[in-house]
């Protein structure tokens, strides 16, 4: 996966839930309060909480209505031994989507996952957000640590302009600067080159993925809550990128 640059906890905290695209849920039997763990996809909200969407019909689901406390570990999928990558565990409630909530989540979550949206309306399946009320990160030796929701959530305080216009920016980036994508993607995150197409942003960076490619987060040199100013940090990055390129 991608390399966390200036690595303190809470900012590879913040990357993983950002980039990471499935997970392993656990949650309690209904009833004997057993543990179950599934794997699920997961999207992010703008400030950084999963997003799930269940079937009605999985047991996970059924549990979670039931008592909505759970538990979600995404990892790095690091190649050799997966011990050896970081990983989170994020405690908190789920909390199922309606009306406007549900609309975003919807398109956030497509957006990450565009194939969903073939079943993303059956009547027995939901939007979930988890909020978190603890992360757990273990990122290698002598890195263990316990961080609170407020130390790797994104404040969306003043950001109502940004958020309003996302996917008209998700959009247009897309449709007329797959290149500057490109160039983000190889020249400042290391990747490789692909069809990179842009799928969320918020106040703290911008979120990226292509086929065959783990999903890319691409960090603002500063907080930005308006598109002037979205359109700023994007013109930067991208001169930057150049620059990098013809070094």
């Amino acid at each position: 996966m991608q390399p966390t640059a200036n690595f303190t906890a809470a900012n590879l905290t913040r990357s993983l839930l950002r980039r990471s695209r499935q997970g392993a849920l656990a949650t309690l039997m209904g009833g004997s309060g057993d543990p179950y763990c599934s794997l699920v996809n997961v999207a992010s909200y703008y400030d950084g909480s999963p997003i799930l969407l269940i079937s009605r019909l999985a047991v996970h689901t059924k549990n979670v209505i039931a008592d909505p406390r759970v538990s979600l570990m995404l990892d790095e999928r690091a190649e050799g031994d997966p011990l050896e990558g970081s990983r989170i565990m994020v405690g908190g409630t789920a909390e199922e989507a309606d009306g406007e909530l549900r609309t975003t989540l919807r398109r956030r979550y497509l957006n990450a996952h565009p194939s969903a949206e073939s079943f993303a309306d059956f009547k027995d399946f939901s939007f979930f957000r988890i909020r978190p009320t603890g992360v757990h990160l273990v990122a290698g030796f002598g890195r263990i640590v316990d961080l609170k929701p407020e130390k790797i959530l994104t404040s969306l305080e003043g950001a109502e302009a940004l958020i309003e216009s996302e996917q008209g920016a998700i959009d247009h980036m897309n449709a007329d600067h797959r290149d500057a994508l490109n160039l983000y993607a190889t020249r400042l995150l290391g990747a490789g080159a692909a069809d990179w197409r842009c799928t969320g942003c918020d106040p703290d960076g911008l979120d990226m993925s292509a086929d065959g490619h783990d999903a890319l987060r691409l960090d603002f040199p500063r907080r930005i809550v308006t598109p002037a100013e979205l359109r700023v940090v994007l013109k930067d990055l991208a001169e930057k990128a150049r620059a990098a390129k013809q070094s």
